[in-house]
């Protein structure tokens, strides 16, 4: 009996340890953070929090048994530590009624880090770039068939999806996602994907055609006035990049330097400029609500500017002092609608340091990665991470669930693509450059 149950648990070892189950696991991973809106519409918060307590025990599994293969240097980020560190810690300053949800809120951000951790560690960027194509081909195309059937052939609304069926009338649409704005920043996600994967030759022309048609379509029927903004942005970024990775290696430190300062002038103008700018998209896409919303959180930021409210993560169930703020503006909100004032309201302006830490690090590193080596993949890491930051003003997507774990993901991913970190340990393993699959 006792060889029965060796052989069994061998087994098991032999298979988390595997290329396949990691693959699994990853598919499995990316298809429920980009199913989260689905999940807890359809089935509910006990369901998704199963789903998440499922999938980060078996990536603690994974990484035990794989801890062979990885070094502390590189394992994650300090700045991700430290961030998880200080929203862990602000527990001790909550209410007394609210510490129980900001120990839930912070096991739920940990859940999804310890995910995405798990996932950059066993697949490599151009895996994981195929793994991210995979999934939302099969959610794009699920929600374009599903508007179709509610809008057109149907004409009822998916009340349970949150699919208003306004398809027929040119959108907006929302999909398996529950909102135009969560659809349109995917569907921004979906076509840096996918015109990486075709680039990389990673998947076949007619699949290429295909995908990026249908991200471009879903973006259009979408209307969401942030992922314009975002696609804006981002094209931007992909005409520096390209510039950059064209010039001799010895001229990139001068064009890095001569970005970053452009950066943070037009940073500076936007700033400076942002009464004119919500005033001018004020009156087309409801961006004066957003800034009512925004001044009525800075005015609590006010009352504890240091160290915040701590950590409530999402607005659902409104904890305090979310809830006031609610019934200051008239509407009920899920969230901050912009990732730098909600990690400002709930962990102060220590909080909001160390996450501008964590992002700018990552960011760094992606695009220094992406300048340096030749395959066009790395190029995945710097565009996805600008497209979550500038979608981050508009929305609190890197905070939670599918935003924190591209995040983490990135980050993690960009500091193993620096090979700087053998200085410190020689025994670190460097990523091999990635393979083409058929």
């Amino acid at each position: 009996m006792s060889s029965l149950h060796g052989t069994a648990a061998q087994a098991l070892v032999d298979l988390l340890r595997s290329p396949t189950f990691a693959r699994a696991y990853t598919l499995t991973a990316l298809a429920a953070a980009f199913g989260t809106t689905a999940i807890h519409h359809a089935n509910g918060p006990v369901t998704l929090a199963t789903i998440v307590a499922g999938l980060a025990a078996i990536g603690i599994a994974i990484l035990v048994l794989r801890r062979d293969e990885l070094s502390v240097i590189g394992f994650a980020p300090t700045s991700l530590v430290l961030y998880a560190s200080w929203a862990l810690a602000s527990v001790a300053w909550a209410l007394d009624g609210a510490k129980g949800r900001t120990l839930t809120a912070w096991i739920a951000l940990a859940g999804w880090a310890v995910i995405a951790i798990t996932i950059a560690h066993v697949r490599d960027t151009l895996q994981i770039v195929r793994g991210v194509g995979d999934v939302l081909r099969w959610l794009l195309t699920a929600s374009l068939a599903l508007e179709v059937l509610s809008g057109i052939v149907l004409d009822v609304p998916f009340a349970f999806l949150r699919i208003t069926g306004d398809i027929a009338y040119g959108g907006p649409v929302q999909g398996l996602f529950g909102s135009r704005n969560l659809l349109g920043f995917v569907a921004v996600l979906a076509l840096i994907t996918f015109i990486i994967e075709w680039r990389a030759r990673a998947i076949p022309r007619h699949v290429a055609v295909y995908s990026i048609t249908l991200a471009a379509l879903l973006l259009i029927l979408a209307r969401s006035p942030g992922a314009f903004v975002v696609v804006t942005i981002t094209l931007l970024a992909v005409v520096a990049l390209a510039s950059v990775r064209r010039l001799p290696r010895a001229r990139r430190p001068r064009a890095h330097a001569t970005l970053a300062a452009i950066t943070i002038v037009l940073l500076v103008i936007v700033y400076a400029a942002r009464h004119t700018i919500i005033s001018m998209f004020a009156a087309t896409t409801g961006f004066q609500a957003r800034a009512d919303l925004w001044f009525v959180m800075l005015e609590w930021v006010r009352h504890k500017p240091i160290w915040g409210w701590s950590w409530f993560g999402s607005w659902e169930g409104g904890p305090f002092p979310t809830n006031i703020i609610d019934i200051t503006i008239g509407v009920p909100h899920h969230q901050g609608l912009n990732a730098y004032l909600d990690v400002l309201l709930q962990l102060g302006w220590v909080g909001l340091v160390l996450f501008v830490i964590l992002a700018l690090v990552a960011l760094t590193r992606a695009w220094l990665a992406a300048t340096d080596r030749r395959s066009v993949v790395y190029a995945w890491l710097p565009l996805v991470l600008i497209a979550l930051l500038v979608e981050s003003a508009f929305e609190s997507y890197a905070l939670t669930d599918l935003g924190w774990m591209l995040l983490v993901v990135c980050a993690v991913r960009a500091g193993q693509e620096r090979s700087w970190r053998t200085r410190i340990d020689p025994a670190a393993p460097i990523p091999p450059p990635p393979r083409r699959l058929p």
